[in-house]
């Protein structure tokens, strides 16, 4: 499972490169992957990418600075903060999505619709018991 993953991760970060949005590292790829739509706290970003809360701090600070994301008050508690993505963290979500689609279509090419169609189904039902985040 390493190595596909790998191969895709390749080729959207190629894609990312090309369109002016490289430059992220692998740590920056990995906490900014765990943020969701609406938002997510420092606390459960850091969790979630299995660092420390500073690590996390410190990758948010490098994404904020280079224009990924953003800080907002957390509208369930008024003390806490949100990391969401700004509008160039959004434009970069948008392109990955894409070459990862670009890349599930060619898979499905070579496997055909019905190995595909198994293949999702079977990843999806391992993530159940091995995504604790989902």
């Amino acid at each position: 499972m390493f190595i596909p993953y790998r191969a895709m991760e390749n080729r959207v970060v190629a894609a990312l490169d090309e369109a002016g949005f490289g430059g992220m590292t692998v740590a920056q790829r990995r906490l900014f992957q765990r943020i969701g739509h609406k938002g997510t706290r420092l606390t459960d970003l850091a969790e979630q990418a299995q660092v420390t809360k500073q690590a996390a701090g410190f990758l948010v600070d490098q994404l904020e600075r280079d224009g990924f994301v953003e800080r907002a008050p957390d509208p369930a508690d008024g003390r806490a903060r949100l990391v969401c993505y700004s509008e160039r963290g959004t434009k970069l979500v948008e392109l990955a999505t894409a070459a990862g689609t670009e890349v599930e279509q060619e898979w499905t090419e070579y496997l055909g619709e019905r190995d595909m169609a198994q293949l999702r189904r079977l990843l999806t039902k391992l993530r159940e018991i091995t995504d604790p985040y989902q």
